[in-house]
């Protein structure tokens, strides 16, 4: 026993020591834990926000109702009645214009018809108003043409002591191409077929005479005027 008890003095530092491990702080641990499991309770809300935006593109929006009958109706309804009222409008304009133009027509034929009649129809016994109604109805050049040569012709009829009749047989207006369209004519060229009887006092009773007039007429403020007069064969 006392041998047991009494050991060596150097018996005591070989024996080894046993290897102590060092430990890290407890707060450091508990703190990278915590910021790493912060990250991840973000990245996962992110991920759910970007799956519920997902999910909320491609809900279908719901569909409009469908538009009820009675207004569809009334919609058409006031359409076809648009429609229709510009159609009638453009139809009534139309036939206005084409009225305005026969209406025109027919104006400047019977003023040509009335030149022929007016210049073929003298009678010395009242020669002035006859020569007055020429100049009445004419314009422009022929007016001043006649106007001038009005006095000598009106002394001549006195003096032979004549009387001539013109009967229109014939009238039509000339039209061109361009005058087809339906515009209102500004003039017209009237082409009139006259005979004339003459009687001259103290001989023998002459035959009548056919003559062709083409007649200019022209518009005017207050009407349709004769601009000029030619003796076609």
């Amino acid at each position: 026993m006392g041998d047991d008890a009494a050991a060596p003095a150097g018996g005591l530092s070989d024996v080894a020591e046993p290897a102590v491990e060092p430990i890290e702080p407890a707060d450091e641990v508990d703190a990278s834990d915590t910021e790493t499991s912060d990250e991840a309770t973000v990245q996962d809300e992110d991920a759910s926000d970007e799956e519920a935006t997902k999910e909320g593109d491609d809900t279908p929006v719901a569909a409009k109702p469908p538009m009820s009958p009675v207004r569809l109706a009334l919609i058409l309804g006031l359409v076809a009645v648009l429609a229709l009222s510009g159609l009638v409008g453009w139809l009534g304009y139309r036939a206005h214009q084409a009225q305005a133009v026969k209406d025109q027509r027919g104006l400047f034929l019977q003023v040509g018809r009335q030149g022929a009649v007016n210049l073929t129809t003298i009678d010395f016994e009242h020669v002035d108003d006859d020569v007055k109604r020429i100049l009445d109805s004419a314009t422009g050049s022929f007016y001043d043409e006649f106007q001038q040569r009005a006095q000598p012709f009106a002394e001549v009829v006195k003096q032979v002591k004549s009387k001539s009749v013109g009967t229109v047989t014939e009238a039509g207006l000339e039209v061109t191409d361009a005058q087809q369209e339906s515009k209102i004519p500004a003039e017209a060229e009237v082409l009139v077929a006259v005979t004339v009887n003459t009687s001259v006092a103290g001989q023998p009773e002459q035959a009548p005479r056919a003559w062709r007039m083409r007649i200019r007429v022209e518009q005017v403020d207050d009407g349709a005027k004769v601009s000029n007069v030619e003796f076609v064969p």
